[in-house]
């Protein structure tokens, strides 16, 4: 096998066949196993695969055991030298793994690579690669700021940009897609199981650089990314954002320390009652102009990232 494919699948059956239909009609020229892991969503997945996909290895877990462990647990049953960490609501264009592990194999150093992601739409995902978390770019971050001044290095996404189609050193990747080599991986424990959800890319990522080896962006690789369909829901949207701002604590507590850490929750009180401030006042403009359910989207979001960061909303 030349490259090993790790889907983590929950509540995402619909995707799932999207994306390996992709990878089928695709990825010719490449010898691969691709292994799908259901965090017990039991979606009937696992009878769609058997069907319509049967070379595929389906492992299923009787509990939901989160982004990191799942990923753990179906690279423990892998065996190539190039693993490649892949979204089940992704679907791949052209030759983007070809490219992705030539890349790997080709540019100095690479230890992890990622592609240039596409929203639904065919729009840019700006969020393919990013910048480390920090307290600064988590309080400013907002879609008006990063449309406004993209090449900000605050944000790291600079590359996305460049007019020359060249792969780029980076900071972080997403963990939609993430391809990497297996001897880094194991190196450096793979993902770390402190993380659920959320932030273990970031994690991985600063893992593999203090190990010697860098990031890079990929822009010939392009993939699809529909993102974060099986949590689109306005109470699940609630419960994904204060998920990532507790995942953040963790990644701040692991690599800047208990006090850092402590300091990213309070200006997340701050920022998060400041956009209450101003979101409650603007009712009535943001009603007739985008409708009652974005403000309540809004409030909603930021009402509940307010009440973690109080401490009244512990999981």
């Amino acid at each position: 096998m030349d490259l090993s494919i790790i889907i983590v699948n929950w509540n995402s059956k619909a995707y799932l066949r999207l994306c390996l239909a992709s990878l089928r009609e695709h990825v010719k020229d490449v010898r691969y196993e691709v292994i799908v892991i259901d965090n017990a969503s039991f979606d009937g997945a696992s009878e769609m695969v058997a069907s319509e996909f049967p070379d595929v290895v389906f492992l299923q877990s009787a509990e939901n055991l989160g982004f990191a462990r799942a990923n753990n647990l179906a690279f423990a049953q892998s065996c190539a030298q190039h693993v490649l960490f892949l979204n089940p609501d992704t679907e791949i264009r052209g030759s983007a793994v070809s490219a992705l592990m030539q890349a790997l194999d080709t540019l100095p150093d690479a230890g992890i690579v990622g592609a240039r992601l596409l929203n639904t739409d065919g729009s840019l995902q700006t969020t393919c690669i990013t910048a480390l978390p920090s307290i600064v770019n988590q309080a400013l971050a907002s879609n008006l700021l990063r449309r406004r001044f993209p090449r900000l290095r605050l944000w790291g996404m600079g590359p996305l940009y460049n007019t020359e189609a060249m792969a780029a050193e980076v900071e972080a990747i997403a963990g939609a897609c993430m391809m990497a080599k297996r001897e880094l991986i194991e190196r450096v424990d793979c993902f770390t199981t402190e993380f659920f959800m959320y932030s273990e890319d970031m994690d991985l990522c600063i893992k593999a650089r203090k190990a010697g080896s860098r990031i890079y962006y990929v822009p010939d690789a392009v993939i699809v990314h529909h993102g974060g369909r099986s949590s689109d829901t306005h109470e699940d949207s609630n419960f994904s954002s204060v998920m990532q701002c507790e995942s953040l604590v963790k990644f701040f507590q692991r690599h800047r320390g208990a006090n850092y850490a402590r300091m990213y929750r309070v200006t997340t009180a701050v920022m998060s009652a400041s956009r209450m401030a101003l979101i409650v006042p603007l009712f009535p403009v943001t009603v007739m102009l985008k409708g009652y359910r974005r403000w309540s989207r809004m409030a909603g979001k930021w009402s509940a990232i307010l009440m973690w960061s109080l401490g009244f909303s512990e999981r």
